[in-house]
């Protein structure tokens, strides 16, 4: 089995999106193992976009997934990463394939609904930034 994180973040969580996106994982056999509502700081949100520090979107991306709560969760399951990847969707809210989560709920590529860790390595260190 194989864990991996995902934020539902604050445009989702805003628009009261937090159990249908659950549901989803849940339909698709992933198991919620761990899961905490929290109002982000600073220092979590930079130590976890952390490899995008410098560009011109980080500090945009950090006031973003600093200004409500967002739900973290870790999703268990066989092959959990690629599994809830596929599920999200491209970044891209309209470039997303149908019935993902980031199609039926995207805002807009910045305001993308959820993150999901993309390796074991990954999962690993985000897991251990927000548990």
């Amino acid at each position: 089995m194989e864990n991996t994180l995902v934020l539902i973040k604050p445009d989702a969580v805003e628009r009261n999106l937090i159990g249908n996106i659950i549901a989803l994982y849940e339909a698709n056999s992933l198991k919620v193992t761990k899961l905490r509502m929290v109002h982000a700081d600073v220092e979590t949100a930079t130590e976890h976009y952390k490899e995008h520090e410098g560009r011109d979107y980080f500090e945009p991306l950090i006031s973003y997934i600093t200004r409500s709560p967002l739900v973290a969760l870790v999703l268990e399951g066989e092959n959990a990463i690629e599994k809830v990847r596929v599920l999200n969707g491209k970044t891209n809210p309209a470039e997303a394939e149908a019935g993902t989560v980031r199609n039926l709920y995207g805002v807009s590529y910045k305001e993308n609904t959820v993150h999901a860790s993309d390796s074991l390595e990954n999962a690993e260190k985000e897991i251990s930034i927000w548990f």
